[in-house]
């Protein structure tokens, strides 16, 4: 005779066990992009060049791939601190990009009724993993043209109270960054932690790392993907030792692999070369800008990051994304997210050919009949 357990399906376990608001959702989706031009995850487009590339295979010869990582992060811990020119008073903690950096904010800072709080649209991350930790989410919606209405936002602070505000800083996925003034007046009035995520830092006009010392509730966040480290998954964020003794507790140990620690300390010491792709990324940025500006039917919006958020006036998003795709064209289709982002694209900036080649195609779609 058959247990009570023998009669369970697969299905019966999971909607007994596994909690209803992760049920609900759909896991982080990645677009398959092999063999086309890669324009849809803010990946710096240029490689290493040669003599820093064997410089590297030669560095990792001797790894010892049969030893765990160094737990402390040592060799890229003291360079990145000095490149920061962090006080004493003010550390680092590294995660596994930083996504692992935002589960550790918010496990740390979970409970009941405590919960956190951005804009909308912005780095879906925020929203997914305050649901994978059961924290309540909440958001203020931009204007229509992607700027921030302080006013609401920080009344939307008053009346949730949010034990972490997030403020990408430039925005994802629109591109631009908040004004100074703006972002000051939330951490100033914030009742909580202030994380302003400074991803798109490389190619922004601002930052806000020297403010942590003015401000006892601000971290900030960054990371080396985008700025030709993607494949290394390396983020990190900086504040005062005080909170980052905290975070470090949550930090699985072993959390960052002994070639990306390699990697990154690499580069480090290689660190005019990112920021000379970095440069020509911003250049491209700016002719590329022009020439869609041009283009009648596309409404440019400013940006701070490698990529540009475009709204298509009359022709579809959608039509247009697939159009790419068919000519070997991976960019970001924004519209079924719906709500502001509805008819829009995101495309990353890629090598001068790549955006030529992705100009002409889009110009080619855009003026279809």
């Amino acid at each position: 005779m058959a247990t009570m357990n023998q009669q369970k399906t697969v299905e019966n376990w999971v909607e007994q066990l596994v909690r209803p608001e992760i049920r609900q959702i759909n896991a982080y989706h990645v677009q398959p992009a092999q063999n086309m031009i890669k324009l849809d995850a803010m990946e710096n487009p240029y490689v290493w060049p040669d003599q820093m590339q064997q410089a590297w295979l030669a560095r990792i010869a001797d790894l010892a791939f049969n030893r765990y990582p160094d737990p402390n992060v040592s060799l890229i811990r003291e360079p990145l601190m000095k490149l920061l020119s962090l006080p004493e008073d003010q550390t680092l903690v590294f995660g596994n990009g930083s996504d692992e950096l935002i589960q550790i904010l918010m496990m740390a800072m979970s409970g009941t009724q405590r919960g956190v709080m951005s804009v909308a649209p912005t780095f879906v991350m925020y929203d997914m993993i305050a649901r994978f930790v059961g924290m309540p989410y909440h958001s203020v919606e931009l204007n229509q043209d992607f700027t921030l209405d302080t006013d609401a936002f920080i009344q939307a602070m008053n009346r949730h109270q949010p034990a972490i505000v997030f403020i990408a800083y430039p925005n994802n996925p629109t591109g631009n960054a908040f004004s100074r003034t703006q972002v000051e007046q939330i951490i100033q009035q914030a009742p909580g932690l202030v994380v302003v995520d400074e991803a798109y830092n490389a190619f922004a006009e601002d930052s806000f790392i020297e403010d942590i010392a003015r401000y006892s509730n601000l971290i900030v966040m960054r990371t080396f993907s985008k700025v030709g480290l993607a494949g290394f998954r390396l983020g990190y964020m900086a504040g005062h030792k005080t909170w980052m003794t905290e975070f470090d507790k949550i930090r699985l140990p072993y959390n960052i692999n002994s070639v990306s620690q390699q990697g990154v300390a690499f580069a480090l010491e290689h660190y005019p070369t990112l920021m000379e792709q970095a440069e020509v990324i911003k250049q491209q940025r700016s002719v590329l800008v022009a020439a869609l500006s041009g283009l009648d039917d596309c409404e440019i919006y400013p940006s701070q990051a490698n990529f540009i958020t475009v709204r298509l006036k009359t022709k579809s998003a959608d039509q247009v994304f697939l159009g790419l795709k068919q000519d070997g064209i991976l960019i970001k289709n924004l519209s079924p997210t719906g709500g502001l982002l509805t008819n829009c694209l995101r495309i990353t900036l890629g090598s001068e050919q790549e955006n030529k080649s992705l100009l002409a195609a889009f110009k080619k779609h855009i003026n279809a009949v």
